[in-house]
C-alpha cells in the first residue's frame, strides 16, 4: 500500500502544539489522581484504558502489527523503558516531590536524548550550537521552578528527586531505539502494545505492593485517570511517534522544555498561582534555547515533496496516518 499523502505544515506543527498543551497539564493531573489512587494502580489503569482504546481504533486505521521482525523487540523495549520504568518512577516520586521540581527533573530528557543520539543515530551529531541551546533551555526551566529547588523538603525528597532522574533517562533510551529501529512500524503499534505490557507489569506490582491500600474512585481521581488515559496517553503518544518519524529525535525532544512553561501558565490562569518576573525570564530562556537548538543543524524538516514522503514511509510503513 502506498503511504498516505504528506500532511500540511499546519497539521504537522498543530500536532506539536497539541502535545505541548496536553502534556503541560498532565503533571497536575497525576498529582490529583494520586490523591485517590495509589501510583502503581494508577499507572496500570491509565495504560490499560489507553491500550483498550487504541485496540478498538486499530482496525479502523488498518494497522498492521508485526510488520517487521524488529517490532516485538521495540514493543518490549518501549514498554519497559518508555512506559513501565519511566512512569513508574514519576508516579512514585510525585508522592513527595513537588510537581514543579518533577518538571525540572524531567526537563533533562533532551540532554539525555542529545548525548545518546550523538553516538547512535547517523545524521544527529551534537553540535556546539545545539548543545548550547539545550543547556539554555534547561536553564530556563530551572529558573522557572527555582523556588521549588530552594524548598526541597529534606533528604527524603532529595533522594526521591535523584531516583526520578531515571525517568527521563529511560524515556530517552526508548526514543533512541524507536527512532533507530522503528521504520515501517505504525505509531499505534508502537503505542498500544507497549502500554498493554506496562499495564500488565504495573498491575502485578500493584497486587504485590499496594494490596490493602485504600482506593478512592471519586470524581477528581476518575476525571484525572480518564484524562491521562485518553488525552495524555492514547492520543499524545500516537501523535508523538508519528512525529518521531518526521524530525530528528533530538529536535523533537525539545518539547520537554515547553511543557513546564505551559504547566506554569495553566496554574496562573486557572489555579490562581502567581506569575513572577522569574517565570517570565525563565520562559524567555526556554524559547531562546529551543530556537537555538532547532537551528543547530541548519535544516528544517521537509514537509513537502519527496523528503516528506520518505518520512511518511519511515513513520507509517504500509499503514495510514492517524485520523485528522
Amino acid at each position: 500500500m502506498e503511504p498516505a499523502a504528506p500532511p500540511r505544515p499546519i497539521l504537522f506543527f498543530g500536532a506539536i502544539t497539541l502535545l505541548i498543551l496536553i502534556w503541560g497539564t498532565t503533571w497536575a493531573a497525576i498529582r490529583i489522581g494520586l490523591e485517590g489512587i495509589p501510583p502503581f494502580t494508577g499507572i496500570a489503569l491509565r495504560f490499560a484504558i489507553a491500550a483498550a482504546l487504541l485496540f478498538l481504533l486499530a482496525p479502523v486505521m488498518k494497522v498492521r502489527f508485526w510488520a517487521t521482525p524488529r517490532e516485538p523487540f521495540l514493543w518490549v523495549m518501549n514498554g519497559i523503558f518508555g512506559f513501565t520504568i519511566s512512569y513508574g518512577v514519576i508516579y512514585w516520586g510525585e508522592q513527595w516531590v513537588p510537581s514543579g521540581l518533577s518538571a525540572v527533573l524531567f526537563a533533562t530528557f533532551p540532554l539525555f536524548v542529545a548525548l545518546m543520539a550523538h553516538f547512535s543515530l547517523p545524521g544527529e551529531s551534537l553540535t556546539p550550537l545545539g548543545m548550547a541551546g539545550i543547556l539554555i533551555g534547561f536553564g530556563g526551566v530551572v529558573v522557572i521552578f527555582s523556588e521549588d529547588l530552594q524548598l526541597l523538603g529534606g533528604p527524603h525528597v532529595a533522594v526521591a528527586s535523584l531516583i526520578m532522574l531515571g525517568s527521563p533517562f529511560c524515556m530517552a533510551v526508548a526514543n533512541i531505539l524507536v527512532k533507530r529501529y522503528g521504520k515501517g512500524i505504525h505509531p499505534i503499534s508502537l503505542t498500544m502494545v507497549p502500554m498493554a505490557i506496562t499495564a500488565g507489569i504495573m498491575g502485578c506490582l500493584a497486587l504485590i505492593w499496594e494490596r490493602g491500600r485504600i482506593i478512592s474512585f471519586d470524581a477528581s481521581s476518575l476525571g484525572a485517570l480518564f484524562y491521562l488515559a485518553i488525552f495524555g496517553s492514547a492520543l499524545t503518544f500516537t501523535l508523538y511517534y508519528w512525529l518521531l518519524g518526521q524530525v530528528p529525535v533530538t529536535r523533537l525532544s525539545l518539547i520537554a522544555f515547553a511543557v513546564p512553561v505551559v504547566a506554569v501558565l495553566v496554574g496562573t490562569l486557572f489555579l490562581g498561582e502567581s506569575f513572577t518576573r522569574r517565570t517570565l525570564a525563565g520562559a524567555a530562556l526556554v524559547v531562546a534555547g529551543v530556537a537555538l537548538a532547532g537551528r543547530s543543524r541548519g535544516r528544517r524538516p521537509d514537509l513537502s515533496g519527496a523528503g516528506q514522503a520518505e518520512g511518511m514511509k519511515q513513520a507509517m510503513g504500509e499503514g495510514k496516518m492517524p485520523a485528522r
